[in-house]
């Protein structure tokens, strides 16, 4: 990633200007950066002037619930800020890139919120976390489809004139297909079919109950319900990709439903907004985030879900950030506070 770990921060004399909080905010976890406002543009991912990095957990209120992610959102940007040794009178631009944000209802709810927490003359701008996805991979330009798969998963797209669609990431009740939430429940179900008899033996049984440390299936009820929490259960997808590469059928069938899925929801973006073309051949950006597609040895998942999507949309050209959503979240912001600044200059 580009930038600065914890704490490392340039000069002072940087921050002339103000600062500038990017926020990623997810099931899992929720990391903020801050940049100072007056960087020049960035000329690659290395080049990104990152002050600080500070890291929090879950800010998805459909998750956690509001006041548990407001708290989450607050604290997770003032701890950037003092890392920076600054504090919240020096920002003058913040985005929001958060999960769970998907009606402009939320948004204003979120604007009403952080207003009251930084200076009356700084910038705010509240997005779902799929748009600082997809600004990670273009360096904060908004073209292109991104597709997240981590505890959750979502397919984003946005045109050059601003229109946008998006496609599943509506929670794991509604719609989360091809998540890590999604494989990994699946996988429990799967053992516990095979327990009672009614679906086939599978290897997920042992290996689960191995890494869970618990004695049999009927433990598993217990585990489940004693914290139904999304991000643990979609931890587990690492042991059905390990099952799957065993050559287990179950864990196999399991992740090529997965990767159908994934492609699906980027193939009804991508036709919504044809970002394809007329033709269905022009070219197209697919940024890919999350731990569900980092490349495994012999399971690849986002390469088995790229060649799906090929096959629709032979102009599909694979990204894979070099800068975290967090930074792409800060970009935007540094994005529309230049357009402002050139508007007012008229130039």
């Amino acid at each position: 990633m580009g930038g600065y770990e914890n704490g490392d921060s340039p000069a002072a004399a940087a921050w002339e200007g103000g600062v500038i909080l990017g926020v990623d905010g997810g099931t899992t976890s929720t990391v903020c950066v801050c940049l100072p406002a007056a960087m020049p543009p960035p000329e690659a991912p290395g080049s990104v002037a990152v002050l600080s990095r500070a890291i929090a957990g879950c800010s998805n209120r459909n998750s956690v619930g509001e006041n548990a992610a407001l708290e989450t959102l607050e604290q997770v940007m003032m701890q950037a800020l003092t890392m920076a040794n600054t504090d919240r009178s020096a920002v003058v631009a913040v985005c929001l890139s958060v999960s769970g944000v998907n009606h402009p209802s939320d948004q204003q709810r979120m604007l009403d919120w952080i207003c009251n927490l930084f200076p009356r003359n700084a910038k705010f701008y509240v997005e779902n976390d799929a748009v600082a996805a997809l600004a990670s991979g273009t360096m904060g330009k908004l073209h292109g489809c991104v597709l997240i798969a981590g505890t959750g998963s979502i397919a984003y797209g946005v045109t050059e004139d601003g229109k946008v669609a998006r496609a599943a990431g509506a929670g794991p009740v509604l719609g989360d297909w091809g998540s890590g939430y999604g494989i990994a429940a699946q996988a429990l179900t799967a053992v516990i079919k095979s327990h009672d008899g009614r679906g086939p033996q599978t290897n997920l049984t042992r290996d689960i109950i191995r890494k869970l440390e618990i004695s049999s299936p009927d433990e598993l009820i217990g585990w489940a319900y004693a914290d139904p929490s999304w991000a643990r259960i979609a931890a587990l997808v690492p042991v059905v990709v390990s099952a799957a590469e065993d050559g287990d059928k179950v864990a196999n069938t399991i992740l090529h439903d997965a990767v159908q899925e994934l492609a699906e929801s980027v193939v009804a973006v991508v036709r919504r907004l044809t970002l394809c073309g007329e033709d269905g051949k022009d070219q197209f950006p697919l940024v890919l985030v999350g731990g569900v597609l980092e490349g495994n040895k012999k399971w690849d998942i986002s390469g088995e879900v790229i060649k799906c999507i090929s096959k629709v949309f032979p102009g599909v050209c694979p990204i894979r950030p070099e800068v975290e959503p967090a930074i792409g979240a800060a970009l935007l912001a540094w994005s529309h506070l230049r357009k402002e600044s050139k508007l007012q200059n008229g130039s």
